[in-house]
């Protein structure tokens, strides 16, 4: 189940005024254009900012998310409705036949079981079509993101369009490494509504990740650093190998 940030109906509105500029997405554009990739699935969409921006290139596009309430705003930005919305899983969408398959904002460290990420590997392998690629982030466990997250909690307030004042709180709830839980408190100043979200990430070193790629029919090509956060995170980049 997505969590109450993605699926709750007056969070998911306000997601990307928090969310804020989204430098990261410049180099996924790079990728595809490297890549020569013209249909793209991106698994984990959210509210559409990556899907919109590569159907604005001509790119054939499908995003595939489980929070409807985030899907509604996908396709409140989808003006020229070009893009294929998808409520569901990377299940969802097998047979698709894909050129490229994306999840930014690392949507990898949501898969907290083996199990939903084997899910997850099979589904997306069965979207592309053979050689395919599949490029992905996540963050690096080294650098101890979550160490950051609590030395800051001091409240930020935004002006959000169509919601007014939000005041948005975060607070790390529990390091059991590879997972990690945190909580994001949202106060409406409108109307004084008080909506809590809670959420935990697994952290999978680079090894793990490639492993689990291998067995599940991908070859890694590349694993890069985030052109926005160097040191932060790893970009992987593979291919299905049939």
């Amino acid at each position: 189940m997505p969590d109450a940030i993605f699926s709750h109906p007056r969070l998911a509105p306000v997601y990307d005024a928090f969310d804020g500029e989204r430098d990261d997405l410049t180099a996924y554009l790079d990728i595809v254009e490297e890549l020569g990739a013209d249909q793209v699935l991106d698994v984990g969409c959210g509210t559409g900012s990556l899907a919109v921006l590569l159907a604005e290139r001509g790119r054939t596009v499908v995003g595939v998310d489980p929070a409807e309430a985030s899907l509604e705003i996908a396709r409140s930005k989808d003006r020229a409705a070009s893009i294929t919305w998808v409520h569901g899983d990377a299940t969802a969408v097998q047979g698709l036949g894909a050129d490229l398959a994306v999840m930014t904002g690392n949507v990898a460290q949501v898969f907290l079981t083996d199990d939903d990420w084997t899910r997850t590997l099979q589904g997306i392998h069965a979207a592309l079509r053979p050689h395919g690629h599949f490029v992905f982030e996540t963050r690096r466990p080294e650098r101890r993101a979550w160490e950051d997250w609590a030395a800051d909690p001091a409240p930020i307030v935004l002006d959000v369009p169509g919601s007014g004042p939000v005041e948005q709180r975060l607070e790390v709830t529990d390091v059991s490494l590879p997972l990690v839980s945190f909580r994001h408190t949202y106060r409406f100043l409108s109307d004084g509504a008080v909506v809590t979200s809670d959420s935990t990430l697994r952290f999978r070193g680079r090894e793990e990740v490639e492993s689990s790629l291998v067995a599940h029919g991908f070859r890694v090509l590349d694993v890069r650093e985030a052109a926005d956060r160097p040191g932060r995170e790893f970009v992987f980049v593979s291919e299905r190998t049939t």
